[in-house]
């Protein structure tokens, strides 16, 4: 619902001609300054402008002006309209591209496929304003002008914003399933760090391998082993 009546002006000539609402009232109800209204009143504002009844324009009923004249303090409001239209909602078509623009399309269309790869053919007649028949052409490279064409920035060339650019790939890259993560890459301390470290390596390739680690304990056993027979073979030669 509209906040003001229409025709204010001469809504205001016919409330101070025909009631006894204040200037302030008026001025509110038809959103023009306190002053105006009082130079309506005086015939300095609006001298050649016919008086409009808001009632019989359905803006107003009797007995809303009726209660303001009673209660100074009060601010008129509009009547409900008596018939309600339904506003028609606006289909989205395909973008529309200036004339001076329209050749640059299969230049800007060239630069997506390769920039952009990820972005479908719907995004791009979106972005630039095209069909899928030319999109398919430039693809397969089966443009009747393939040889001139020359991948141009479509926001440099103001067939799209920068934002829905960004909000298109945005989108795009959500749609893309996630790349498998290898399973043999291991961390760079890893592959990089010293000598001492070799031993790391060779574990994770063994779990990764499901290779059974080595029993430290039979490694250090053996050890003891060796250098007992050594010990003895030494003292049998003194």
């Amino acid at each position: 619902m509209s906040t003001a009546p229409l025709m204010p002006k001469a809504t205001a000539v016919w409330l101070v001609e025909n009631t006894a609402l204040t200037f302030d009232q008026i001025a509110d109800f038809c959103k023009l300054h306190p002053l105006e209204v009082k130079g309506i009143a005086d015939g300095e504002v609006a001298a050649g402008i016919k008086g409009q009844d808001p009632v019989i324009a359905n803006q107003l009923t009797r007995e809303e002006i009726a209660r303001a004249e009673r209660d100074p303090n009060y601010r008129l409001r509009l009547a409900e309209p008596k018939v309600k239209i339904a506003i028609a909602k606006v289909k989205k078509g395909p973008r529309y591209t200036p004339v001076s623009r329209r050749q640059d399309r299969p230049n800007a269309i060239l630069w997506l496929v390769k920039n952009h790869p990820e972005l479908k053919d719907a995004q791009i007649m979106r972005l630039v304003g095209t069909t899928k028949t030319t999109i398919a052409a430039i693809r397969d490279r089966t443009h009747w002008n393939t040889q001139q064409l020359t991948p141009s920035d479509p926001v440099m060339l103001g067939l799209c914003t920068q934002i829905d650019l960004d909000f298109e790939v945005a989108r795009a890259s959500k749609d893309r399933p996630p790349e498998p993560e290898s399973a043999t890459l291991l961390p760079a301390e890893i592959t990089t760090g010293p000598a001492e470290r070799a031993h790391r390596v060779e574990d994770t390739f063994a779990s990764l391998g499901n290779k059974p680690r080595p029993n430290e304990d039979e490694e250090e056993l053996d050890v003891a082993n060796v250098f007992a027979k050594l010990k003895g073979i030494k003292q049998k030669d003194d």
